[in-house]
């Protein structure tokens, strides 16, 4: 079965490598919290708020040793006013057994403030 698995964070400056160090750590934060492999994952999309043009976040997910041949697509969120800043948000599609509520969707930095509901 394929299972969506979220995440989010936050970078404080729109830094080429500020983006792509955080978009990383999220990553891996995913992937070891719900022992996501890289063969399990059908593909990645990355949004940015529209604040964030320095770097193409896919970079650091195929700069993961194994993770070259995961599709990643990166997109811009909507600009919607009020809405958190210099974020990257992700979705992975992931095969798993797991059943939808064991699945650990991870919030780092200021968007922890996205989905409390879903921090454990």
């Amino acid at each position: 079965m394929i299972r969506g698995v979220r995440g989010a964070t936050t970078v404080t400056e729109d830094s080429n490598e500020l983006v792509l160090q955080e978009t990383r750590r999220l990553v891996e934060e995913m992937a070891k919290s719900n022992g996501i492999l890289p063969e399990d994952i059908a593909s990645v999309i990355i949004s940015t708020t529209t604040d964030i043009t320095s770097a193409f976040p896919a970079r650091a997910v195929r700069g993961i040793e194994g993770w070259a041949y995961v599709p990643v697509m990166c997109t811009h969120e909507m600009n919607v006013p009020g809405a958190l800043e210099k974020c990257i948000r992700l979705l992975m599609h992931v095969n798993t057994t797991k059943p939808q509520q064991e699945i650990q969707h991870i919030y780092l930095n200021n968007a922890v403030q996205l989905r409390p509901d879903l921090l454990k």
